[in-house]
Formats: C-alpha cells, sequence, structure tokens
C-alpha cells in the first residue's frame, strides 16, 4: 500500500454530536496539536449550520447523503445533499481521491464506550482497529459492510481508508471532558500509527480482533398507527455489547408487561435506546461477536 499523504478528520456530520464538532474548533485554533512529519493532516465541521442550530440535521441525514448516485443527482438540492456534494469535493471520491484516510466523529446516546465503525474489510482498517482496541480496552469495533462503495450512503464511503468513531453514552447537545478527553487521546494515537506506518515502522504482529458483526436491527413494537407501545425493558438497558439470549427481557410494554427476545441463538446488541433512531423507530442493532485472526 502506498504511503498516507493527507488525513482529514470530520466532525459535526450530525449538528447536535458536540464532541466532534468541538474537538475540530479545537484542533482548528490549535493545529499543531495534529502536525506530523510525514502528512498532512485536513480538519472539517462537516454541517456547520445544524451544529449552529444545535439540531442533528435541517432537511435530511447528512451521513445518509453519500450514495454516489445521489452526489451524482443535480436534482437534490436541500442542504444537506449540497452539503455532501461539497464535501465530495473537497475531500474526494474512492479512486480519486486527495485524501488517503479519513475519520468520522460522531456520539451516541447508547452506552457503547469508544466504538470505531467499519464500513468494510480494508486490511489495513482491521491491523488498525485490532492495534487501537488491544492498546486501549474501551475501544469496540462493529462491523456493517456494504456490498459495494456505491451501497454505502456515509461519510466515510468518500475514503476506502478509514472509519468513524462513535462515543457515547453522552446526551445530544452536550459536552462531556471525560469522554471528549479520551476521544482526543485515542485520535492522537491513531495519526501516531499513521506516521509510524509511513515510516516503515509498524511491526506485523498477530493480535486478534474482536469483532461485533452487524446482524440486523430491531424496532420498537407499535400500534397500528406507529406510536411506540414498549421501551427498552430495564434489564437490557445500557448493556451494549453484552449478551441478549433467547428468552432474556427485551421490551417492557407501557402496561408493564415484559417481551422477550424470541431469536434462537445469543446476540450482542448495541445503540440500545439511541435517541437519534427514534425518528426511524428503531430500538437497537443485533451483532455477532467474532474472533478474527489477522
Amino acid at each position: 500500500m502506498n504511503q498516507i499523504n493527507r488525513v482529514a478528520i470530520v466532525g459535526g456530520t450530525h449538528g447536535n454530536e458536540f464532541t466532534g464538532a468541538y474537538l475540530i474548533k479545537k484542533f482548528t485554533q490549535i493545529p499543531h496539536f495534529l502536525t506530523k512529519s510525514s502528512f498532512e493532516t485536513l480538519t472539517l465541521l462537516a454541517n456547520p449550520k445544524a451544529f449552529q442550530f444545535g439540531r442533528r440535521y435541517l432537511d435530511k441525514d447528512l451521513n445518509r447523503c453519500f450514495l454516489q448516485r445521489d452526489l451524482q443527482n443535480p436534482s437534490l438540492t436541500n442542504y444537506e445533499e449540497t452539503r455532501a456534494k461539497s464535501i465530495h469535493q473537497i475531500l474526494g471520491s474512492r479512486g480519486n481521491s486527495p485524501v488517503d484516510f479519513l475519520l468520522d466523529l460522531h456520539s451516541t446516546t447508547a452506552n457503547m464506550g469508544l466504538t470505531i465503525i467499519l464500513v468494510n474489510s480494508h486490511p489495513f482498517n482491521l491491523q488498525l482497529a485490532a492495534y487501537l482496541s488491544h492498546i486501549n480496552p474501551l475501544v469496540r469495533v462493529y462491523r456493517c459492510s456494504f456490498q459495494s462503495v456505491a451501497e454505502n450512503p456515509f461519510l466515510n464511503s468518500l475514503c476506502e481508508l478509514g472509519f468513524a468513531l462513535e462515543v457515547g453514552p453522552i446526551a445530544q447537545g452536550v459536552l462531556r471532558a471525560t469522554l471528549f478527553q479520551q476521544t482526543e487521546e485515542l485520535i492522537h494515537t491513531l495519526l501516531e500509527y499513521l506516521e509510524k506506518f509511513n515510516l516503515g515502522e509498524i511491526q506485523t504482529t498477530n493480535i486478534p480482533l474482536i469483532l461485533y458483526q452487524h446482524l440486523d436491527i430491531v424496532n420498537f413494537p407499535k400500534d397500528g398507527d406507529g406510536t411506540i407501545t414498549a421501551m427498552i425493558h430495564p434489564q437490557l438497558e445500557d448493556r451494549d455489547y453484552q449478551t441478549l439470549n433467547p428468552g432474556d427481557p427485551m421490551f417492557l410494554t407501557l402496561d408493564g408487561q415484559t417481551i422477550v427476545y424470541e431469536g434462537k441463538s445469543t446476540v450482542w446488541p448495541i445503540f440500545i435506546n439511541e435517541a437519534a433512531y427514534y425518528e426511524k423507530g428503531i430500538a437497537m442493532c443485533l451483532t455477532d461477536k467474532q474472533e478474527i485472526n489477522l
């Protein structure tokens, strides 16, 4: 693989996720914090208007606006669609990109710790994820792969190398110093790894990668008019990355009845009770815990 020459760190893709947005503001004011000898680091506040108003988005979720066909569609002209096209011009597209590595910073109301979200299985991304999760026990790795780049609507589709970083739990529109510092520390560790890679100082290791592979989403129970009729069960709340077995409590109805998990095998739920997913009716994502030898 060729040397990494330009790295992009993006925050505020969702305007009410303040950790990434304020890290970008800090890095913009103190750029030498990111300076490395072998590559240039760019910073970008992805959705400045949504950030100004403290909203996830104005017209459409920006992190769902990067399908290749949408970027090439001149009839898509709302704010986030237009902004996605501008970001595409700034950062480039796969195969013709001025950016060689892309990190997109997010936060979640779910108890996810520091989660790397992979959208592909490029060996470099897997090795980096294994390294970061090995040296930092707070880091977990979630893979939600797409069959092709053309099917990937996320901002990370603009660059084959890189991933999103999801940190939580943290309320929307809020800063928490601990998570802010943990995220910043992880960014510096990542940049140091990229520097060592360029300088040929990365030694081959057999670090196993614990990977949570996306299986499915689970929607909230609803009535005929689409109103939610149950909540996350107290025994499942905040138990991201912990086992959910057949027969375990999953939801609690408004009148106090327990709905259990009816799957046939153990799963590991994440994004449990994510506030941003209520508009979509999503209660959680289910994953399969795997160990990969790289």
